[in-house]
């Protein structure tokens, strides 16, 4: 079976945000899955609609098949590094801030 895939990394949004638009597109036909995509309100979302459509244009040029025969075969939400930051507290205390980085892995296969 011929398959694509495309990878993005860093993405500051934390991984359990981003599984949420992840499992929204799972297992789906890539235009049904664009669309879901388009219209979802997650800001992963719209994040993870450029990874599939970068997977999608792979797909077409590496391995000539059009865009209405593909299925999103699988769609990977890994964690990434995370930034670690501090905010003041009172008496001079500090508490840490995780700024948490994913990556995105999508592969999309011929039906």
């Amino acid at each position: 079976m011929q398959e694509a895939r495309a990878l993005t990394k860093n993405i500051r949004i934390p991984p359990r945000k981003a599984r949420l638009a992840a499992d929204l597109i799972r297992n789906l036909p890539v235009e049904e899955a664009a669309v879901l995509l388009g219209f979802s309100q997650l800001k992963a979302g719209k994040l993870l609609q450029k990874t599939l459509n970068s997977a999608v244009a792979n797909a077409e040029t590496q391995l000539n098949i059009q865009r209405r025969d593909l299925v999103v075969k699988e769609v990977r939400v890994d964690a990434g590094s995370v930034l670690k930051r501090a905010k003041s507290k009172n008496k001079g205390g500090r508490v840490p801030v995780m700024k948490r980085t994913s990556h995105f892995t999508v592969v999309v296969a011929a039906q």
